[in-house]
């Protein structure tokens, strides 16, 4: 059985909760379409030969592949997450993607800003060649008064 993923979606969601950060968390990944998943948080490299599609439904119960970013916040705050990523070439010729995470007490701006910041790096260390990207989503909201809030961005690889 190959664990090398060929396709991905991207996806964003926000969620509050009267009741917890957990359940915050959850109504975000509801927010997103992955709440009936069962997500395993991975590194953020993009197999070259994976394929971005539309997003969609999967199975109640998967075992879900993902680069995801989270921040979790309370009653006034604003609370923001995002992914960046790119595909493209190597100093030793090999073709791949990388993906960045940004999350924090930040806008939707802060966190484009802090993406960027980090997908440069990420490029320039290893000799990378951009061919596609860079590509980003982004989701940020305020939490309300006496509740919880959180936000989510995942690369989701498709099992």
């Amino acid at each position: 059985m190959s664990l090398l993923p060929k396709k991905f979606f991207v996806t964003s969601g926000f969620g509050v909760s009267r009741v917890s950060p957990v359940s915050a968390f959850d109504a975000a990944l509801k927010d997103a379409g992955i709440s009936e998943c069962n997500l395993v948080p991975v590194s953020s490299i993009l197999p070259g030969e994976a394929v971005e599609v539309e997003r969609r439904d999967v199975e109640p119960g998967s075992i879900t592949f993902t680069v995801i970013a989270r921040y979790d916040g309370t009653s006034g705050e604003t609370v923001g997450a995002g992914i960046c990523w790119v595909k493209g070439v190597d100093e030793r010729g090999r073709r791949y993607g990388l993906v960045a995470e940004e999350y924090g007490n930040m806008d939707e701006e802060r966190i484009r800003q802090g993406l960027l910041r980090k997908i440069r790096e990420m490029i320039e260390l290893r000799g990378m060649r951009v061919e596609q990207g860079p590509n980003m989503e982004v989701k940020s909201g305020k939490v309300p008064e006496k509740m919880y809030g959180c936000a989510v961005a995942a690369l989701v690889f498709i099992p």
